[in-house]
């Protein structure tokens, strides 16, 4: 059985809309390679369906994942997160100590993670890192490029 996996509703609500995009349209599409693959003759040296299937392969894996992550979810209560401490879903503003630079995160689950929108996964360096702090307390958080301080200016919601 594997771990719960914590969510926001919108990163949950779009798990489920990419499986079911995956299940209509992308199972269509595949099963649409495999039969112009399969028009194409001679099926053992017919390197295209090989392909169509293996993609076919890779797609169902990906649903399967898919339906596991959201058998497993659990949506988060943000009543019930304490801003006294770095949890999943907190806002964390740090102080880039090296750099003396500020920077703002969101500590979310692996599979909402986008460090554009400045949202890092719980399993990461940084997000497992700051776990747990307290404000104004400094961490020494260990990257594959090394070694980063940070500060901990502020955890909100």
């Amino acid at each position: 059985m594997s771990a719960v996996k914590y969510f926001t509703e919108e990163g949950l609500k779009k798990l489920k809309d990419e499986l079911h995009f995956l299940k209509t349209k992308g199972r269509a599409e595949i099963a649409s390679q495999i039969a112009e693959a399969r028009d194409k003759g001679d099926l053992s040296e017919n390197a295209e369906y090989d392909a169509a299937k293996e993609a076919q392969g890779l797609h169902e894996l990906k649903i399967s994942k898919l339906e596991e992550s959201i058998s497993n979810a659990r949506v988060i209560d943000e009543s019930e997160i304490n801003t006294d401490k770095v949890s999943i879903l907190s806002k964390v503003k740090v102080l880039n100590l090296s750099f003396n630079k500020e920077f703002e995160y969101t500590i979310v689950s692996e599979e909402e993670s986008d460090l554009q929108q400045g949202k890092i996964s719980v399993q990461s360096p940084i997000g497992k890192g700051l776990l747990g702090k307290k404000k104004d307390e400094e961490v020494s958080i260990d990257v594959p490029s090394g070694e980063i301080k940070f500060k901990i200016l502020n955890i909100s919601l």
